[in-house]
Formats: structure tokens, sequence, C-alpha cells
């Protein structure tokens, strides 16, 4: 199957994965598929690759290909920072289902790779679906190509139109650093959604103005991460986030109005 990622850049999937798996860094919101483990390993990946990158202060999605091979070898994808209605996640199709297989470059040349735009939620955040936008939804998928664990791009009528993350809750990391192993616990399942609810909806743009009532969420959520014993590899990922936000919102009080 052949299919195209930035105007007349195509690809070819192949039956080899990715065997890596991802990083959801949840403070800087975006999932990592590569071996890295630091930004000197990143920088020298980038170098050792092509595809699309970074440049200057250009940041797309990445898809990095090995200069020889023309396979794919690593990914960096950004989530939409504001989620779809409940009614528009509840659309994205089940079928077709994840096929397993890699990418191999129809030619070695960069290209870019647009982040999406809309953020679906499954229930209970089991999956998170990022797409180029909502119309997408109005047709039915064509393929899902799994390029590594829980990690499908989507494809409609021959093109990427975003991409999906399962279990993210599983995924849970800060930086470079590899995922807990081990499965989540419960209490990391409801808090990851519940820090979902506070800074992919309006309760964000709230906080940001300071309202009491949003702030009192924001206080409550950053105490019950710190008190949470179990799974802390995952929830110190969730609490470096909304620490931030208490630091920068709940902190100090609100400038009053002249």
């Amino acid at each position: 199957m052949r299919i195209t990622i930035d105007d007349n850049w195509t690809a070819t999937a192949t039956g080899d994965p990715l065997h890596i798996t991802p990083r959801f860094d949840f403070w800087d919101f975006r999932v990592r598929i590569a071996e890295y483990a630091n930004v000197e390993e990143w920088q020298r990946f980038l170098l050792d690759t092509f595809g699309s990158g970074p440049w200057l202060w250009d940041t797309p999605d990445e898809l990095r290909f090995d200069q020889g091979r023309l396979e794919l070898v690593g990914a960096e994808l950004h989530l939409a920072g504001e989620a779809a209605d409940a009614e528009d996640s509840a659309r994205v199709p089940a079928t077709p289902l994840v096929h397993p297989g890699g990418l191999r470059a129809d030619e070695a040349r960069d290209f870019r790779l647009e982040v999406t735009t809309e953020l679906c939620r499954a229930p209970g955040d089991t999956v998170l679906t990022c797409l180029r936008d909502l119309d997408v939804l109005d047709e039915p998928l064509e393929a899902r190509i799994g390029i590594a664990p829980d990690v499908a791009l989507l494809v409609q009528h021959g093109t990427v139109v975003g991409w999906s993350l399962t279990d993210p809750a599983r995924y849970l990391t800060t930086g470079f650093a590899a995922p807990d192993p081990a499965p989540p616990v419960p209490a990391t399942r409801l808090l990851l959604t519940e820090c979902l609810d506070l800074i992919t909806t309006p309760l964000l743009d709230e906080v940001r103005r300071r309202e009491p009532a949003a702030l009192a969420s924001l206080r409550a959520l950053e105490h019950s991460l710190r008190n949470q014993r179990e799974d802390r590899h995952r929830i110190d990922a969730l609490t470096v986030k909304i620490a931030d936000l208490v630091e920068d919102y709940a902190g100090r009080p609100a400038e009053r109005k002249p």
C-alpha cells in the first residue's frame, strides 16, 4: 500500500513495524517512538536520518527514515492541545482494525508532516486519536497502520490524516525516560483522565483567568497526584505539568483590575 504524507511525498507500507516502546511525555504533550535517550542523541539521530523534522522555530510532527534502507526508524508526534466535543469523539470509527506495519520511503528527501489539530478522546481515555481536522470523520478510514506498539497512522484516500495512541496511561513518562514496564494501576488511569479534563477543555482557560472554582479544581488535582503512592513514575509525569500550572496561576493572587 502506497500512502501520501506531504503533497507528492509518498511511502510504501511494509510488514515490519518498529519494536520500540512509545514514550508519552505528558509535560511536552507528545509521543516519542525512538531509541535516543537525551538531546544530544536526538540531534545525532536527526543528522543521520531524513524525513519530517524541526527547523528553527518550526516544529512539525516527525517521521524519520534511515538514509540507506529508507525505512522508518523513529517518530515524534504532538498531541493536539484542545479536545474535540464528545459527540465528535464518538464518531471516530472502530474500523478498520490496526494492521502492524512499517514504512519505506519511496525516495530519500525531506518533507513536512503538519501537526494535527483535533484530539478525540475515547471513553476512559483508552485511546487518544489526533486528526488533521474533523472532516476526516465524515468518511470511512482506509487503513490503520500500526507503526509501533499501540501507535497507528490513520489513512484516508491514500493520505495520512492522523494517528492514535492506545492505552496512553501505560506509556506515561517524562522527557526521554522509558515508561515503567509494569502496567498502570487503576488510579493512574483515573488521574490521567482528570488531567486531560483540565488541560484539553475550556477549564484551562478558566484557570488562566484565575477563576476561583477552576483554581480550586487545579489545586485539588495537584493534591490527589502528590498523595497517590503507587505508580509514582507515571504519576510524577502527570504531576510536573499540573504543578507548573499551579505555580503559574494558583501560586500567587490575581492582579487587581484598575
